[in-house]
């Protein structure tokens, strides 16, 4: 991976097999983020995508492999027992095949690069726990 921080803007390339969300966490250790957006585009070959199971309360995940454009990727950074967590949705697709993919990031690797934007936010947020929902969700 390669950033440049700007400001309030960190702007970073992911590179060809390195993972998303671990790569993105190492960033925001290393730079003190503790409050973000995420907005992402480009190329991976190895996708785990979940749905949250309201009956259920759990994540329901599927892996996805081969040639896939990423055509959205966006989500927060927050704090959740003093770690960096990242709360990040994506879609995913071939045209050529048809396929679209959607739903919560649980681990994608980069097949050619990546193009993400962290717009850092002065300040922090946290998450906590809700028996209600069943998400961690923000706590001001």
């Amino acid at each position: 991976m390669e950033y440049r921080r700007f400001g309030d803007s960190v702007v970073l390339r992911i590179q060809k097999g390195e993972e998303i969300l671990e790569t993105l966490c190492a960033v925001c250790e290393k730079e003190q983020i503790t409050l973000a957006s995420v907005s992402g585009i480009g190329a991976a070959n190895d996708v785990t995508l979940g749905v949250f199971n309201s009956a259920k309360f759990q994540y329901e995940s599927q892996q996805f492999t081969g040639d896939m454009e990423i055509a959205s990727c966006t989500g927060s950074v927050t704090r959740k027992d003093g770690e960096t967590y990242l709360h990040l949705h994506m879609v995913v697709g071939n045209v050529t095949k048809g396929l679209v993919h959607a739903g919560h990031l649980n681990r994608a690797v980069i097949s050619l690069t990546g193009e993400f934007t962290l717009h850092v936010i002065d300040g922090e947020v946290g998450r906590e726990y809700s028996p209600e929902v069943g998400l961690n969700l923000f706590k001001f």
